[in-house]
């Protein structure tokens, strides 16, 4: 566990990280990618910590690899790629630095780690986990296909090293239904998202859908009966899901996809006013790239995505923590698994 006083003074005595509003002014630039979300006096306090993380990117020949549900200082100061978990996994076995910073949760850094042995691999936060990721086990992969016996195991990008390793071809919300669609076999297994399984059920109906019964606690929340009540509230809003959240929600939404499918839906429609029915940041990392969208409503937070920040990040950087270190065994067959999802992935076209 994270002893944050120690870690606080032992950067203050490094860094000058007082909130310092003629550095913010001279980060303008920095700044105008989030000031929509961010107010200045946020921005004051954060610049210091931008401007050492990226001085320390340079030292250490770094990147830093993010997914769209950090927060805005995080997505728009200091990261090199963003994306959802798909874009990644690919933009993670093309990077040429010595080290990935993975800001995002342990699965992914994992993944990078898989498909970029011979990187240095650190994640922020090594209590960043994913709920999802956790309903399953190795052992639970062995269950399904007692039960199903033959049909292959399509998993969720979203789960362990060694669960990816079980499994025959990985999958994310992008992609998820074409790789299905893909598999030989009638039968298919789905783990660990009940609820995107079931989706993808829908749309491949040719196919004998089966999952296991995990499920996200950002999205599992949300209720068609909310969806419901909010378009009474607010007429004409844009509701947006993550193919994540149950069936009934999908159905009641006006268009449902991946983070990246969203982000293209808002980017192409330029809907008056949306509501993202996902992850918190996710709206606020693309408000700024869209002014003429009102992103309005409630959201779900995920505590594990929050644990990342940036002092954690700079502490990384700093004393080049957590390394993410996966068994050489586990990661060849894992291996496998996630660069099929690529390859079939580019195949196809998604």
């Amino acid at each position: 566990m994270f002893d944050l006083q120690s870690m606080r003074d032992q950067l203050a005595s490094q860094y000058d990280l007082a909130p310092n509003p003629a550095l913010a002014e001279k980060m303008t630039d920095v700044y105008a990618r989030m000031n929509r979300v961010v107010n200045p006096i946020e921005w004051v306090a954060h610049a210091p910590y931008v401007a050492a993380i990226l001085e320390l990117k340079k030292q250490r020949n770094a990147v830093i690899l993010a997914h769209n549900y950090m927060t805005p200082e995080i997505y728009h100061g200091v990261s090199d790629v963003v994306g959802d978990s798909l874009q990644l996994a690919i933009e993670a076995a093309k990077v040429e630095a010595d080290v990935i910073v993975q800001c995002g949760v342990h699965f992914m850094a994992e993944t990078s780690k898989i498909l970029s042995p011979d990187k240095t691999v650190l994640i922020p936060d090594m209590e960043a986990g994913c709920s999802l990721a956790e309903s399953i086990t190795a052992e639970g992969i062995e269950q399904m296909r007692a039960k199903y016996p033959g049909a292959p195991v399509v998993s969720y990008v979203n789960t362990t090293a060694e669960v990816k390793a079980a499994s025959d071809i990985c999958c994310t919300s992008s992609n998820a239904a074409q790789i299905v669609a893909a598999q030989d076999s009638h039968t298919v297994i789905m783990t660990p998202d009940q609820y995107l399984a079931q989706n993808v059920a829908k749309q491949v109906p040719q196919k004998n859908v089966v999952w296991w019964e995990g499920s996200c606690i950002v999205h599992e929340q949300y209720t068609a009966q909310d969806l419901r009540d909010f378009r009474e509230w607010n007429p004409g809003t844009r509701l947006i899901a993550h193919p994540e959240c149950p069936p009934d929600v999908v159905n009641e939404a006006d268009f449902s996809g991946s983070t990246s499918g969203i982000l293209k839906y808002v980017t192409d429609e330029k809907p008056e006013k949306a509501m993202l029915i996902t992850e918190c940041s996710m709206a606020s990392n693309i408000a700024d790239q869209l002014p003429e969208v009102d992103f309005v409503g409630p959201c779900n937070m995920c505590p594990y995505m929050k644990k990342i920040t940036l002092e954690k990040i700079l502490w990384s950087l700093h004393t080049m923590s957590e390394p993410v270190v996966v068994d050489e065994a586990v990661a060849e067959k894992a291996r496998v698994a996630v660069q099929r999802m690529i390859d079939l992935s580019q195949k196809l076209g998604v």
